[in-house]
């Protein structure tokens, strides 16, 4: 595929992520236990009245769980693909790094000892803790003549990872007030959480997806293996360096709004790739709606096969993804990178 060819598709798979997004947010607005009509939410957003309780649900449940649900599901979607090529780990996902397992201990260090029971006051410690797990996995990753390897990235991640599951295990075997309270946030949920600590983690987030665009480019010679992309004239440390700063501001922004999700950013980067080819640039580009498209869309479906109940989106993201990825280690052909 000529590179004028790969640009035109991946421009119209861009395009048609962003309206499918526009889609999901429209229907996640529109779709729950109490439907709403478009006229009823464009008048809340225009003319909000505190007496109308479809007003109360528009503004105050349904448009912030939906603006969590595109902040987090672009961050990990855009985490994963760089966390892929960061690696060279077709399997790889944004957990790999320690960000799931250090904002679980912060949250759990913040319910033991300072009695916090409100998901939104979880927000600053679970990003505390994924950032600097995720420093602490490069920093012991990179010490060494050869620096921070993917192999070693890998292995440090799932040590660091062990050790703090390890600590959160004793916490809750031991305390069942935190395993109570913690259990919930733990399931990976879109509510109980306001459009403040969305602000909050916004700029962040925004911050890493134009880092991890910059840097998506760098990954694509990191693919040919750092002999080949240092005899290029790449500076293989400061693509990996960040990269792992972007990775960093997207998973811990994400993980602290909406909890430790898994396989977003393990499946979709695998659906870009089969969209787009193998351009890391263009990975990480249309990711960023369709992991948008993926958890929003996850919350609705929540809404609508539990009514009038609701499924978490964590719960059925995992649903959908652990398929795909069982088809991914099954499959006959190694991934591409």
């Amino acid at each position: 595929m000529s590179p004028g060819t790969r640009a035109a598709r991946g421009i119209v798979v861009l395009g048609a992520g962003l309206l499918t997004l526009t889609v999901a947010a429209l229907l996640s607005v529109m779709v729950g236990t109490r439907p709403i009509d478009p006229g009823i939410v464009l008048d809340a957003l225009l003319h909000a009245d505190p007496q109308n309780p479809d007003h109360l649900v528009v503004l105050t449940q349904r448009i912030p769980r939906t603006v969590i649900g595109v902040l987090a599901g672009t961050a990990l979607a855009a985490a994963g693909g760089m966390m892929q090529g960061l690696t060279r780990n077709p399997l790889a996902d944004p957990g790999l790094l320690g960000v799931n397992a250090g904002a679980s201990f912060a949250v759990l260090t913040a319910i033991t000892v300072l009695g916090l029971t409100q998901p939104s006051a979880f927000v600053w410690f679970a990003f505390l803790g994924a950032a600097l797990a995720a420093v602490a996995v490069y920093a012991i990753g990179s010490a060494g003549r050869d620096g921070a390897t993917p192999a070693k990235l890998a292995l440090t991640g799932a040590a660091v990872t062990a050790g703090l599951t390890s600590l959160s295990m004793l916490v809750l075997t031991t305390n069942t007030t935190a395993l109570n309270t913690y259990r919930f946030w733990s399931v990976g949920s879109l509510t109980g959480r306001g459009l403040s600590e969305a602000w909050f983690v916004a700029p962040v987030i925004g911050a890493g997806l134009v880092l991890a665009l910059i840097t998506a480019a760098g990954l694509n010679l990191l693919a040919l293996g750092d002999d080949t992309a240092r005899g290029l004239g790449h500076s293989v440390r400061r693509t990996r360096t960040l990269a792992m700063i972007a990775i960093v501001l997207l998973c811990g922004s994400a993980t602290a709004i909406a909890g430790p999700l898994v396989f977003v950013g393990l499946v979709v980067p695998h659906v870009a790739r089969a969209l787009v080819g193998t351009d890391y640039r263009w990975i990480v580009a249309a990711g960023i709606p369709l992991g948008g498209v993926l958890l929003v869309g996850a919350d609705v479906l929540g809404r609508v096969v539990a009514a009038p109940a609701e499924l978490e989106a964590g719960l059925i993201v995992a649903f959908l993804g652990a398929p795909a990825l069982m088809s991914l280690v099954l499959r006959r052909r190694p991934v591409s990178l």
